[in-house]
């Protein structure tokens, strides 16, 4: 997504977006803006809250631990994106933050943690992970921040599943070995993508997985990939054959 503004400050916010309104900054984000960025009053920026479009802002009532921004004008309404729900076994922290991060630059609408037999990390900050999406989001110009899910088992998601949305299965072992035009076959633009842990999947996860008839299995080439790096080629795959790319 093209930034019509490269050198404005974005920020996210929660409250509501209109014009003439002013929205009170929390103390994190003052600090931010008045101490590392040393913004000074009546200085530009862009602000949005994944609901009402990119507006301009300025800068106001700067005091010293608080501030607030003055909201002018929208410059961009609000707009989606490509709807796919990435599904993921849970990484350690310097990887998953990178993780969330490239998966929001990609466009993912929902972020579903899931546990399996080899998931490492026995414990997964929704915080953080929200966090990382919204500095991803504010840096690439995204407008909509993606949903993150509360971890569920495997056998779980697989339960709840809409059937009617493919599920992208990310597996070495499969026997399609030109996943694009795999994926060309899909007839839905709401699609599902799973990425499995750093040890695989276990035999009795693959076989539950490929029962499903809403299950699409994919290889990602003839290389293993680590997972965080399956999910960018994985998700770069579907939004250049089902996504917003084409």
């Amino acid at each position: 997504m093209a930034i019509h503004d490269f050198k404005s400050e974005r920020l996210y916010v929660d409250a509501d977006l209109k014009q003439g309104a002013t929205v009170q900054l929390v103390e994190t984000q003052a600090h931010y803006l008045l101490h590392v960025l040393r913004l000074p009053p009546g200085a530009a920026l862009r602000v949005f809250n994944g609901r009402e479009g990119e507006w301009r802002a300025e800068l106001t009532d700067v005091r010293k631990r608080t501030c607030a921004l003055d909201i002018l004008e929208q410059v961009r309404p609000q707009t989606g994106g490509p709807d796919i729900r990435y599904l993921f076994a849970p990484l350690k922290h310097a990887r998953l933050d990178y993780m969330v991060q490239k998966a929001v630059e990609l466009g993912v609408a929902r972020l579903s943690p899931v546990l399996t037999r080899h998931t490492v990390p026995d414990r997964v900050n929704l915080d953080r992970m929200r966090a990382n999406a919204i500095e991803a989001a504010e840096q690439c110009g995204v407008l909509r921040i993606p949903q993150v899910d509360a971890p569920v088992t495997l056998a779980k998601a697989l339960e709840q599943w809409d059937p009617a949305r493919p599920l992208v299965f990310c597996d070495e072992e499969a026997p399609v070995k030109d996943p694009v035009a795999a994926l060309q076959t899909l007839t839905s633009r709401a699609v599902g993508v799973l990425i499995g842990p750093e040890g695989g999947f276990s035999e009795e996860e693959r076989q539950l997985v490929r029962s499903r008839a809403f299950v699409l299995g994919i290889s990602l080439g003839p290389r293993i990939m680590r997972a965080d790096t399956a999910a960018i080629a994985a998700l770069t795959l579907v939004n250049a054959t089902a996504g917003d790319w084409v």
